[in-house]
């Protein structure tokens, strides 16, 4: 049976003071018991968040990105093993801001994989289409690529902790949804891809996460999907309230 997750991505956003009370505020809360919290906070967030979760069940701490080298003069950027150091387990990488804003590609989403995994790191890998390419019918073929460019060049041990993260690219910030039932075929064709790539069992193990505009609204029939096994959250997840709704949506 798939893990039920639901990551919270802050994005850039709360100061270190407002973080300490958003993620206090969820510590204080009832969470579900069986469904697993991960927070994405700013990096200058993480070691802060690590101490206010430390000895919590179910929650873990991720970063939102990091860089494909060990160290070195790249002014700005964060190595793995420093987002390590701090306490996190995992980090998000591909995410469709990445891929838009910082002109990040496949490559690129590669070697930062492979630079997390040689630290331990656990990674939530984001994929999705644009709404031009869903327009023209393209959605499933750059799905297909942006798997096989990265999580399907590794080996199965290397992927079995990944989370995938499905965004279509289209529905973040638009005030768009893909409905239950375009999740769920995205996410039922994202599992072929890595049935093909590596095994059945394997397509069957991996949690696959919608990340679009999930709401505590919308996430109660997105999750009821066979194919959908939580959310990555933008905006919601920065009220505790409404993060939590959302994980107990299941």
């Amino acid at each position: 049976m798939r893990k039920k997750i639901v990551a919270g991505n802050w994005k850039m956003n709360t100061t270190l003071e407002e973080g300490r009370r958003l993620i206090e505020a969820i510590v204080d809360q009832e969470k579900p018991e069986d469904v697993t919290l991960i927070v994405a906070p700013p990096y200058t967030h993480l070691s802060m968040v690590n101490n206010v979760i430390d000895g919590q069940e179910g929650i873990l701490l991720s970063s939102q990105d990091c860089y494909l080298k060990e160290s070195g003069a790249y002014t700005g950027a964060v190595a793995p093993a420093m987002i390590r150091s701090t306490g996190a387990t995992y980090t998000i990488l591909g995410h469709s801001e990445r891929r838009s804003y910082f002109q990040e590609d496949n490559a690129t989403v590669f070697q930062k994989m492979r630079a997390a995994f040689s630290e331990g790191l656990k990674v939530i890998l984001c994929i999705g289409e644009k709404l031009d390419q869903r327009e023209v019918g393209d959605h499933f073929k750059v799905v297909q690529n942006q798997l096989e460019e990265t999580i399907c060049k590794f080996s199965a041990k290397e992927g079995k902790d990944v989370i995938l993260a499905y965004e279509p690219v289209w529905a973040i910030g638009t005030g768009k949804t893909a409905t239950a039932d375009q999740a769920n075929e995205m996410h039922g064709f994202i599992r072929e891809v890595i049935a093909q790539n590596f095994d059945n069992q394997f397509a069957e193990q991996i949690p696959v996460l919608y990340g679009g505009s999930c709401k505590p609204g919308n996430a109660k029939e997105l999750f009821s999907q066979s194919n959908v096994d939580g959310g990555l959250i933008g905006g919601a997840s920065l009220k505790a309230e409404d993060f939590l709704a959302i994980a107990g949506s299941f």
